[in-house]
């Protein structure tokens, strides 16, 4: 029997996992750092109030994805309802084909700057600053969705790259910019029709199928790999041997898990960069607060860049008659956070209030944690660096899965397919 090790029981360990425990002939372990399972998709409760690590909508057009999920869970569905704060105003979004609330004399300026935009050739953009300015023109790039790079990526637009865009950005025609000026009656055209969520349990119960048969060990944080024995070192004095070992840990973290790690992929270790982020929760003990399922929060002085509700997705996240919200902060791993975590809640918490979002003598759960990883940054050494450093583990056995081993963009189902798939090689 093939002994098969799994380092990290998130949504792309289990679902590696889920795939080698079909096999007879596999003996399928999985070793988690934390004291439950699903990684960012897990969740905590305080005082009856549920809130995700990160925060999760199921929208996969993937039938497999989707069958599993409907193994485990009843899903509530919701149609998407996005909102955008600027300057004041709420937009509905994408906030490109949605400006009806805005002056006049800014609605002038942004569809003036949209009709001189160049027309260049996509192939010619060098990077996302280039290909914001050409998709929405100089006015509307530079106040909307730039600003935005900055609160959720930690940096510039013209550090990034293009190819990790994608739908992700939805690029209007002139006649639907001038119909959103317009009147507010525009479509939809967010890029999913429809979002679900578990009845009850959080996000994470989407995995409760897959997990049922596993054999799970919690509170084991890899300290060592030594890859030439194939015996794994855990920071509470235990050890494991394998045959076979697949790993969700971040690539960013190898240099310090591997001994004798040749120094140019110690190298591109280095060169990696991803955001940081910090989860703010709030209960309030009444259901005034916005109906929106999400919004986006463009104004730099104002922390936070997006905002949820995890009472809207499921009145099993929070006590009857109550509501909650969670917000999120983000930076670049290589600069400092200034700000103390006690500052930034209340900041956060003012900004809130200011935005009539909610009352503060409503809230009854204030919380903020801290996450070390949140997103890859997209610049420009990122295809090349993470292929040497995946390429060399798989050289000496270790094969990487998730957002974090494969270093990608992955929303959860792409991380759950990661894992399935793996599982299928092997």
């Amino acid at each position: 029997m093939k002994k098969m090790v799994i380092l990290g029981a998130g949504i792309s360990g289990i679902g590696a996992g889920y795939q080698l425990n079909k096999d007879k002939n596999n003996k399928v372990i999985l070793y988690e750092k934390n004291s439950s399972w699903g990684g960012l998709c897990d969740n905590f409760i305080i005082d009856g109030f549920r809130f995700d690590r990160f925060v999760h909508l199921s929208f996969t057009n993937n039938q497999e994805i989707k069958e599993l999920f409907e193994k485990s869970c009843e899903s509530i569905r919701h149609i998407p309802n996005p909102k955008n704060y600027y300057n004041g105003i709420w937009l509905k979004h994408p906030a490109q084909n949605n400006l009806y609330p805005l002056s006049n004399e800014e609605k002038n300026q942004i569809l003036s700057s949209f009709k001189k935009r160049e027309n260049r050739d996509i192939d010619k953009i060098k990077n996302y600053e280039e290909w914001l300015r050409v998709q929405y023109g100089n006015y509307f790039a530079e106040n909307f969705p730039m600003k935005y790079t900055r609160k959720y990526w930690g940096v510039e637009a013209k550090e990034l790259e293009t190819r990790w865009v994608g739908n992700r950005m939805y690029r209007p025609t002139l006649e639907e910019i001038e119909q959103g000026m317009e009147t507010e009656d525009t479509p939809i055209t967010y890029y999913a029709k429809e979002m679900r969520y578990p009845t009850t349990g959080g996000y994470k119960s989407y995995l409760n199928y897959i997990v049922k048969d596993l054999d799970i060990k919690l509170n084991h944080k890899v300290r060592e790999i030594d890859i030439t024995n194939k015996v794994i070192y855990f920071t509470n004095s235990t050890q494991e041997t394998y045959d076979e070992l697949i790993s969700s840990i971040p690539l960013s973290e190898m240099s310090s898990l591997i001994k004798n790690i040749p120094k140019n992929i110690k190298e591109n270790i280095k060169k990696l960069r991803w955001t940081s982020g910090y989860i703010i929760s709030l209960g309030l003990k009444n259901k005034n607060i916005s109906p929106y399922l999400w919004f986006y929060i463009y104004d730099e002085d104002i922390p936070f860049a997006r905002v949820y509700s995890p009472s809207h997705k499921s009145a099993d996240n929070c006590p009857e008659g109550c509501s909650s919200l969670q917000l999120e902060v983000y930076f670049e791993n290589k600069k400092e956070f200034k700000t103390s975590k006690e500052e930034l809640l209340e900041k956060s918490i003012q900004k809130l209030v200011e935005m009539k979002v909610i009352k503060e003598e409503d809230l009854i759960v204030k919380d903020i944690r801290f996450e070390k990883y949140a997103n890859i940054i997209f610049d420009f050494n990122i295809y090349e660096v993470r292929m040497k450093i995946r390429k060399y583990l798989e050289s000496i056995g270790i094969k990487t899965i998730g957002r974090f081993g494969e270093w990608d963009y992955f929303w959860s189902d792409q991380s759950l397919m990661s894992g399935l798939e793996i599982g299928r090689r092997d």
